[in-house]
């Protein structure tokens, strides 16, 4: 593998190729634990890897350079995939002072017994010298952790930029234009919806101040390396933080006897209007990570469930709470779905919505037992409203 990002700096780090839930989230093509070695007069490892690929890292590193020989370990994020392999890291580089910012040393005593180790608390504009090279520190606070941080290298343009930027992506090629750049970026963007989607305030910050940075080569803790593509990441994380929608109506659903899987398709034959996207999402066919990523984006959401128990169905439910946690913002939605001699599944989902904050177009679309003619019309009509709206938002 190509792993030289230049003259002396390398990824040491591991490549899981089987990881298929990464806490909920839907790892399909696996992921990766980013680790960099800067050798210079002095010699520094970026970020460590999850726990147990810590052999897998050491010996990355002791193909380059003699581990008694490492100055230091930066800790850019405490997060057990990046800091998992610190205590065996600490105990193979004795020498090495650990450089984390203040709030990251206190996290990973709550981890591990840090007793022994040698730690230099580090702030935002502070700098550690290499000889030739410089670290220089940005606490990115709330990106998405309270001790959130990336180290520069001013002489080679190169940010470590820890979690931002990342995608879960387990491949051989170690950068950007090695491999398929619509794959990367559609990682890239499911990787923003499902970590990074709640701290958008937080990403725009940390973007103001990395604006200040020359930006030759991002490298971030997961997923591939950026150095031919910089500025559309960045400019892709500025959209995304601002909760910029494209033309898209979303109408996601669960159903019990097809009654509303009917409405659902009525709904999306409104909306397939020209210049709009228009997609049916089945939660139970479709993970919550991918729902997620398709919301990130969508100016306009309907949201439909059969009635069961009183409620919406369980994996409807699932999706919304998924959903409200992330907190995308600035929606168009409509709640619709069937019931039989009880209601309160649309009814549920409505308030759902509503607590989200988005932009509620109508009152519940309401079945009962099975859609007539005249309920289909109605579905119809409000695919075109949120068709309306969806060209209004973008």
């Amino acid at each position: 593998m190509n792993t030289t990002l230049c003259n002396n700096i390398d990824w040491v780090g591991a490549v899981d190729w089987n990881v298929r839930d990464f806490h909920g989230y839907e790892t399909h093509r696996g992921a990766t634990y980013n680790a960099y070695l800067v050798r210079d007069e002095k010699t520094a490892l970026i970020d460590t890897v999850k726990a147990p690929f810590a052999d897998e890292l050491l010996r990355n590193v002791a193909s380059l350079c003699d581990l008694q020989r490492v100055d230091y370990v930066v800790c850019n994020h405490a997060e057990l995939d990046h800091s998992g392999a610190l205590p065996k890291v600490m105990r193979a580089m004795p020498w090495a002072t650990l450089l984390c910012d203040k709030k990251c040393a206190v996290t990973l005593g709550e981890y591990f017994d840090t007793s022994s180790w040698k730690i230099q608390e580090v702030a935002g504009g502070d700098a550690i010298s290499l000889g030739r090279r410089m670290l220089q520190f940005v606490e990115t606070p709330m990106a998405h952790w309270p001790e959130s941080m990336c180290t520069y290298v001013p002489e080679e343009k190169l940010l470590f930029s820890m979690d931002i930027f990342g995608q879960h992506y387990a491949t051989s090629e170690r950068f950007d234009d090695q491999s398929d750049m619509p794959t990367v970026m559609q990682e890239a963007k499911t990787y923003y919806a499902n970590i990074v989607m709640p701290y958008g305030k937080s990403v725009l910050r940390s973007l103001e101040q990395l604006g200040g940075l020359d930006l030759g080569m991002i490298a971030p803790s997961h997923g591939l390396i950026w150095r031919t593509h910089v500025g559309e990441i960045v400019e892709a994380y500025r959209g995304w933080a601002h909760h910029r929608s494209k033309p898209k109506v979303l109408v996601i659903y669960d159903t019990m006897w097809e009654s509303t899987g009917m409405m659902a398709r009525a709904i999306l034959e409104g909306a397939s209007q020209p210049g709009i996207h228009a997609s049916l999402i089945h939660v139970r066919r479709n993970g919550l990570t991918h729902i997620a990523t398709e919301v990130l984006d969508a100016a306009a959401v309907a949201f439909g469930s059969s009635t069961l128990n009183r409620g919406m169905m369980p994996m409807a439910a699932a999706a919304l709470s998924y959903l409200e946690g992330l907190r995308p913002l600035g929606k168009a939605a409509m709640a619709f779905g069937s019931h039989g001699w009880g209601r309160g599944g649309p009814e549920a989902i409505d308030e759902a919505l509503r607590k989200m904050t988005w932009e509620i177009v109508r009152e519940p679309l309401k079945a009962r037992y099975r859609p007539t003619s005249e309920v289909l019309e109605q579905c119809r009509q409000a695919g075109r409203m949120l068709a309306e709206r969806a060209t209004a938002k973008a």
